[in-house]
């Protein structure tokens, strides 16, 4: 089993109109990375951000951002390891449970590894 785990977000520089007055998909990007960070040993996590406008060529993105445009889907839209666990304004707990699921290690508050 492959102990990387990917956290993918799919959003758009415009907000989604059912998500006014929430962060934009990019600021989410970056929260869940400091918030993720906080909580996880980020070694083995990396994080990709999909602009839905202007999608990679690769068609598993290419589907993705056309059915989130066709609003199947809110954005910003998060997968970890290409399951959707969140889509417009998403909770945490949530991505943490996936986390977990998925063998992510928590920092060991006990230790000086944050200082790291």
């Amino acid at each position: 089993m492959d102990n990387n785990i990917l956290i993918t977000v799919y959003g758009a520089e415009q907000i989604c109109a059912s998500c006014v007055g929430a962060p934009g998909s990019w600021e989410t990007y970056e929260w869940l990375q400091a918030a993720i960070g906080r909580k996880y040993s980020d070694d083995k996590i990396s994080y990709t951000y999909i602009d839905i406008e202007e999608p990679p060529d690769e068609e598993k993105h290419q589907e993705l951002a056309e059915r989130i445009l066709e609003d199947e889907f809110f954005y910003p839209l998060v997968l970890v390891n290409d399951e959707i666990v969140a889509e417009g304004i998403p909770g945490l707990k949530t991505i943490y449970r996936e986390l977990d699921k998925n063998g992510a290690v928590e920092w060991d508050r006990g230790s000086d590894s944050m200082s790291q």
